[in-house]
């Protein structure tokens, strides 16, 4: 994952989710690919790392996307598999979205205009949450959030009616480039 905040000087910035070294959600200021503004959210399917479904919720733009993407995010399922990455401009009309993002063990309250962040979430085990973040528009340029998670857990089959449940899921950031 990398995110990126926009800057006044028009320097390119680039951002992305890869799930098995495939990007899923690419994005950028003053680069190749849509400036996706706001706060972006990618469904992971943990069993095959493959991407359920991307959101956008330009918070920036629209007064009603923090309401938006906390409705969104209060009915992801709990042990749901969440990534989250901002784009360009996402703290101007976070306000409301803030308290659902702290519960999920992303504390971003501090992020400033043009700052930047990016977490990988559990839904329902906060203490798992991987955050980095950018606070202001010259740290976001002078060092984009960026991670690499690997995502551990297991299924069981139940008798023989094979009912699958989800086991409880490990983060373990990773300096590997390989794996984002």
């Amino acid at each position: 994952m990398l995110a990126y905040g926009a800057n006044s000087g028009g320097t390119t910035r680039n951002g992305y989710v890869k799930l098995n070294a495939s990007p899923v959600w690419q994005a950028s200021w003053f680069g190749e690919h849509r400036n996706l503004r706001g706060v972006n959210v990618i469904a992971v399917d943990p069993f095959q790392c493959s991407l359920l479904e991307t959101r956008r919720f330009d918070t920036f733009g629209e007064q009603n996307a923090a309401t938006e993407l906390r409705t969104y995010l209060q009915k992801v399922k709990r042990g749901g598999i969440i990534v989250v990455v901002s784009a360009d401009e996402a703290s101007h009309h976070l306000s409301s979205a803030l308290p659902t993002l702290t519960s999920m063990g992303a504390h971003v309250t501090d992020v400033q205009h043009r700052g930047a962040f990016g977490f990988v979430a559990q839904k329902g085990f906060p203490a798992k949450t991987v955050l980095r973040k950018a606070l202001t528009e010259t740290a976001s340029n002078d060092n984009q959030p960026h991670f690499s998670v690997a995502i551990s857990g297991g299924i069981y089959c139940r008798s023989n009616s094979c009912t699958y449940t989800k086991l409880s899921w490990n983060f373990a950031t990773l300096d590997s480039s390989k794996c984002q």
